[in-house]
């Protein structure tokens, strides 16, 4: 087995070492600054610095070497890897940037590459050259140039591309020089999504499908290209029934990128989604914490977001919110919008009531729910504000009218 030298390590960029830790099994190595990563790689190698004798055993999590270092320092180890696990994710990021822009600079001719972008869910991407299946030709992009240029999946890029180094098996883009045949900086120098103008949504989804419920949400609550939507109501109501049903409404129209995504719901639930018309961008289960989710969540947001801003309509399914930090799931749910002057980002999802700011609100009835009367809407609880841009005037009446009805049988 090749010696792992602390020299060749240090010169070694960010993702080189990425690459070394995951093949060695460290756990938690992303959040760690280079330093630090580079001692826990040799300590669980047994090869600290200097050290000519036998290796010291290794101590949980690859973190010894990290924690020896601390000591040394003589800084508060538990304060100071709190403020590293904070600031690591984007200190990685920056590093790892600046050594593809310090090649980018030093660099003569290089080959260039190109090909359709896909998203992983950690935030890089795959530059796949013969699309949409992989190839050992693929080229791997950062999670930096992914933000800085706002790619998102389907995204046609070309760029020059450096080629492996040790421990690497993709290429590696070194700089993104035209998205969807624009140059980079024309593409992603635009104005910042939430200073966008934007409407309320005036474009219906048309659900089109023989379901009672479907048909009382598209006329009674109807959804449009930037809704803001939730489905809500008590456990067992049937929010996830009703919004894979819509799911599956919607699902394979190509002047819509659909996107589903699972927080802390059932495996079993998991299960099924992944062999429905669309597959989960990301499925965690309810064991994942209120933090993981929201990460999870924001990923997906934050490629709607870019979606719409080229122009393009996103669809984004989410089930469910509970499990995220209510802040999280307000912020989410705030970057849904019909934008005047590009696309629109349209979110559902599922949640046990509402959060504020919704543009519509599509509350189930567990008690219609459990006796299996259809349809399953509580129309009292529901509704789409300025409905008339969507079922024009005489929908909007009749909606009124609906809601008239539903609150004398009520009394």
């Amino acid at each position: 087995m090749t010696v792992l030298e602390r020299s060749e390590l240090e010169a070694s960029p960010l993702a080189d070492l990425h690459a070394i830790a995951d093949q060695l099994g460290l756990d938690g190595f992303r959040r760690l600054r280079k330093g630090d990563l580079v001692d826990a790689i040799l300590t669980h190698e047994g090869e600290g610095a200097g050290d000519a004798g036998a290796p010291e055993p290794e101590e949980p999590r690859g973190r010894r070497g990290v924690a020896a270092r601390r000591r040394r320092d003589g800084r508060s180890s538990t304060a100071r890897s709190r403020r590293s696990e904070r600031a690591a994710p984007a200190q990685a990021d920056v590093e790892e940037q600046q050594e593809l822009d310090r090649e980018d600079g030093a660099a003569g001719e290089r080959a260039v590459a190109e090909g359709v972008v896909e998203l992983l869910g950690n935030g890089s991407a795959f530059l796949r050259v013969h699309p949409p299946e992989p190839s050992d030709e693929d080229v791997y992009i950062s999670a930096a140039q992914v933000r800085r240029c706002e790619l998102v999946s389907g995204d046609s890029v070309s760029g020059p591309v450096r080629t492996p180094r040790r421990s690497e098996r993709y290429p590696s883009l070194v700089r993104v020089e035209t998205i969807n045949g624009e140059p980079a900086e024309s593409v992603s120098d635009g104005a910042r999504y939430e200073d966008l103008p934007v409407a309320y949504p005036s474009t219906r989804l048309v659900l089109g499908v023989a379901d009672q419920t479907l048909e009382a949400i598209e006329w009674l609550t109807p959804l449009g290209l930037g809704s803001r939507a939730t489905i809500v109501g008590a456990a067992r109501s049937g929010k996830t029934e009703t919004m894979h049903a819509i799911l599956a409404a919607l699902a394979g129209r190509d002047e819509l990128a659909v996107t589903l995504v699972l927080l802390g719901v059932r495996p079993e639930e998991i299960a099924r989604a992944q062999e429905g018309p669309v597959a989960p961008a990301a499925a965690l289960t309810f064991a994942a914490s209120a933090d993981v989710q929201g990460q999870a969540l924001e990923r997906a947001v934050e490629e709607g977001r870019r979606v719409a801003a080229r122009g393009g309509d996103a669809l984004l399914l989410i089930d469910c919110l509970d499990g995220v930090h209510p802040h999280a799931a307000r912020k989410a749910l705030a970057s849904a919008r019909n934008l005047r002057e590009a696309g629109s980002l349209t979110i559902v999802a599922t949640a046990a009531r509402p959060f504020g700011g919704e543009s519509t609100v599509i509350a189930l009835d567990v008690a219609l729910t459990s006796t299996g009367r259809r349809p399953i809407l509580d129309l009292l609880a529901s509704g789409t504000l300025e409905p008339e841009l969507l079922v024009g005037e005489d929908g909007a009446r009749a909606i009124a009218q609906a809601r008239a009805t539903a609150l004398e049988s009520a009394g």
